[in-house]
């Protein structure tokens, strides 16, 4: 009973990061939110996978977790710096 609480809980704070992500001001508000939904994603999959008596989603949770921060650096160094690797060779002599 307390983890069903626990995933409704992690439900209405996904709807709120949810609707920040929809009306934030700035794109570093929206990436913010948007990381936020990672986050709270990544721990609604192992509440359920508990739930359900499955232990390997929380294998799954970590991996998701992994790749929402890299996913969040690669978002905010392309705003930052307009571009997510290097051309190579400086075009100036």
């Amino acid at each position: 009973m307390m983890f069903a609480v626990a995933a409704l809980a992690l439900l209405v704070a996904l709807g709120l990061a949810l609707a920040r992500a929809v009306a934030g001001p700035t794109v570093f508000d929206r990436a913010l939110a948007g990381n936020s939904i990672g986050t709270l994603a990544m721990m609604m999959l192992a509440v359920l996978g508990f739930l359900a008596g499955r232990p390997e989603f929380l294998d799954l949770a970590i991996l998701y977790g992994l790749l929402n921060v890299i996913g969040t650096i690669a978002v905010l160094k392309f705003f930052r710096v307009g571009d997510l690797g290097d051309p190579g060779e400086d075009p100036r002599p």
